[in-house]
């Protein structure tokens, strides 16, 4: 069975943020595990102390027992993914900050996207945007971990739009073409900034994925943890450390016969 047919068919949706199924030939040597944020939003002085609890509960969260009805642990993540919105307003203080914060603090390789706050809104500003260009070699890029292909794509809003917007051309057809060229049985995991429900254009950004082998949607912009399906297809919300907002970070956990995705509250100091 195709990995995004077994997702259809075997996900259990349990408390908070979780897939599953029974882990009966779960094994750490075929676990692909990583970490989960958006919305860090680094204010225009540079303040990115909201952002310190969440890197240190990701630095620690390593070792730490999963709740025991999906047995196991956490692994040390391959790599942490960030669904956008870095900055309140890309000022080159907020930049660093995050950049500093991302290189000294943190301490996996984090792949980051930019979100509707890194252009600049109504004021445009290509700060954020060549820096996301110069460290991952454009503003669309890919990367494969694990037999796992992630696409990260970024979709272009209107500053005079409201939250909820189409996810851009720009970003379908780099989706598109990227699909095109991938296998079909690889399985594929697409990161946008946009979360399920920001989506204006559901029809059109899942007939861009053609019959490609999508296990899920990753996105931020709403700031909570979440999840959502639409025509089959898993969306999941990554939640955001952002003041006002829940203290989590989602684990990832990927093995041939099991997704789990699953909130940390680092202030709780619990699973969600």
């Amino acid at each position: 069975m195709s990995f995004k047919n077994w997702c259809i068919a075997s996900f259990i949706i349990a408390v908070g943020l979780v897939f599953v199924i029974p882990a009966d030939a779960q094994t750490k040597k075929d676990e692909l595990t990583f970490f989960g944020w958006s919305d860090q939003h680094v204010q225009t002085n540079g303040d990115g102390s909201h952002l310190e609890g969440a890197i240190d509960a990701m630095n620690a969260l390593p070792g730490k027992p999963f709740p025991a009805k999906y047995g196991g642990a956490v692994a040390k993540p391959q790599f942490v993914i960030g669904g956008g919105d870095i900055t309140e307003w890309p000022t080159h203080a907020a930049l660093d900050t995050f950049e500093r914060l991302i290189t000294k603090r943190l301490k996996y390789y984090s792949y980051d996207i930019p979100g509707n706050h890194d252009t600049g809104g109504k004021e445009k500003s290509d700060t954020v945007l060549n820096w996301i260009k110069l460290k991952y070699g454009g503003l669309n890029y890919t990367f494969e971990k694990g037999g796992v292909k992630f696409i990260m794509a970024h979709s272009e809003f209107d500053p005079n739009g409201e939250p909820a917007q189409p996810v851009s051309k720009g970003a379908l057809d780099f989706i598109r073409q990227t699909l095109a060229k991938t296998p079909k049985k690889q399985p594929v995991i697409i990161t946008l900034h946009h979360c399920l429900d920001s989506i204006t254009n559901r029809d059109e950004v899942v007939k861009s994925f053609g019959d490609a082998n999508v296990a899920m949607i990753l996105g931020g912009h709403y700031h909570k943890a979440a999840v959502g399906e639409y025509k089959g297809y898993r969306f999941v919300q990554l939640p955001s450390p952002a003041p006002g907002s829940d203290r989590e970070v989602t684990v990832f956990r990927i093995t041939p016969t099991s997704l789990l995705a699953i909130p940390y509250d680092y202030k709780k100091n619990e699973w969600t």
